[in-house]
């Protein structure tokens, strides 16, 4: 299950993510190694296999220079279930709101997601087979041969002449090959779909938790039964419809959720942002919000020390998970978490600032970069985007700049830029300018669109 680890080296990995960050090479450097160290304690010696723990890392720095992209390119090069959580969204238990452990099952959601997705894959072809079946006998209904069963004829199906049969068999076939073609897509049929027979369970009674309560509605309506309904929809609307209701029942979810524990125990990663919010940053005593965030840090404590957590799938082991925490930690340090969740997180990678040059390597070469998703954007209506070197170091030193005289929010100012800058030719597509247009972004160009954004003192413009 961790065959895609083990064809990749640290190097690659490295070498992958490299593909859409730009830069922060320390920070690539330990997820790589934390990544490869899973696929060698799922191989190293059984004796020692089990003491074997992840070095979870802690990344320190501003926002936008991409702790959640490497985290989230990670998982994705791994195909590791994969989640995202705000320790500010946290609340000391006993308190209301969410608990740690919600995050454990949020992840094991991701994984069983992955699994079935995985599984409705391997069935697709013989699903299809059957939707294909399904839309024909509602558009052409099947006669019976002889020795079939009888069907709701005004005449006796056994003494039917078989000519009968063959002349519907051969309509049928021809329907198929309709189908086939997607000759009948926009042609209606009725269909039947199963619609949800779980009512709302309203409020979680007294010493119930979350993971009791999903029990509770996954077994009630496990013994409910499964309603239809009749919808009238499109030949391709049926289809989509169909194709999953037909996988699902081909796939054996006792299998998938055995799998997607074991890969949520052994491959899963659940990146905690801002880590530096629960920190307290006065070492004093007494009461206020520091009790609640210490209060906070004390519940994530047995999660990333590796404790069991219940969840509606069975019951999840977080030893071996990997932990990933973030935090810019302007105000708090690192040091004002209390020692025993430092010392969960042993690998401290700190992020750079990004330069100028950073700036325009990232509009230039990520394969997601801002430039390519606006030419495509424009693509779709006809419209030839290109910007040249000139241009994309001007739009870099614009948002430099920007970032530098009035708020460092990293990366994310090329967002500000470049929607200020392209904007108006965003709106007059396809108006004003129609198919086959081809419009050149220069030096120039930039310097009119934008000229004052950094002189400009009315942040309300330019701060997300």
């Amino acid at each position: 299950m961790l065959d895609n680890i083990a064809s990749l080296t640290p190097a690659q990995i490295v070498a992958e993510l490299d593909k859409y960050i730009i830069g922060q090479h320390d920070a690539k450097r330990n997820v790589a190694i934390a990544l490869r160290n899973r696929w060698r304690r799922m191989n190293a010696d059984k004796s020692i296999q089990g003491d074997i723990v992840p070095n979870n890392i802690l990344m320190i720095g501003a926002t936008g220079v991409g702790k959640t992209e490497i985290a989230r390119r990670l998982a994705k090069i791994a195909d590791a279930p994969f989640t995202k959580v705000e320790a500010s969204k946290f609340t000391e238990v006993g308190y209301v709101g969410r608990d740690v452990e919600s995050m454990v099952r949020d992840m094991v959601e991701q994984s069983v997601n992955l699994v079935k997705q995985k599984k409705k894959e391997e069935v697709k072809q013989k699903a299809a087979e059957m939707v294909e079946d399904i839309i024909l006998d509602a558009l052409i209904p099947p006669i019976q041969g002889r020795n079939n069963s009888p069907v709701n004829l005004s005449t006796d199906p056994s003494v039917m002449p078989e000519t009968d049969y063959e002349l519907n068999e051969r309509t049928r076939e021809k329907f198929r090959e309709k189908i086939r073609n997607g000759e009948l897509e926009d042609r209606k049929i009725e269909i039947r779909v199963q619609q949800s027979s779980m009512p709302g369970m309203g409020v979680m009674g007294p010493g119930m938790d979350e993971a009791s309560m999903m029990n509770i509605q996954e077994m009630i309506s496990g013994m409910m039964p499964k309603k239809t309904k009749k919808r009238k929809v499109t030949i391709a609307e049926a289809r989509k419809i169909l194709l999953e209701e037909e996988a699902a029942k081909l796939i054996d979810m006792d299998e998938v959720k055995e799998e997607a524990i074991f890969k949520a125990e052994n491959s899963g990663i659940i990146f905690i942002d801002e880590i530096d919010k629960v920190a307290s940053s006065s070492k004093k005593g007494g009461g206020g919000p520091d009790v609640s965030r210490e209060g906070v840090q004390r519940d994530l404590l047995p999660i990333v020390e590796g404790s069991t957590v219940n969840t509606k799938y069975g019951i999840i082991n977080t030893d071996h998970i990997l932990f990933i925490a973030a935090g810019a930690f302007h105000v708090a340090k690192p040091s004002d978490l209390i020692p025993e969740l430092q010392g969960r997180f042993p690998i401290r990678v700190e992020l750079d600032s990004l330069t100028k040059d950073d700036f325009y390597q990232i509009l230039k070469f990520p394969k997601n970069a801002l430039t390519k998703q606006y030419e495509a954007l424009l693509a779709s209506e006809g419209v030839e985007l290109t910007f040249n070197d000139e241009a994309l170091d001007e739009i870099a030193s614009i948002a430099y700049e920007v970032n530098t005289e009035v708020e460092n929010i990293g990366a994310r100012r090329l967002q500000t830029v470049m929607s200020r800058l392209l904007n108006d030719i965003l709106f007059d597509v396809p108006d004003k300018i129609g198919a086959n247009a081809h419009i050149l972004v220069d030096r120039a160009m930039v310097q009119e669109r934008l000229a004052g954004m950094v002189k400009n003192r009315d942040l309300s413009q330019y701060i997300l």
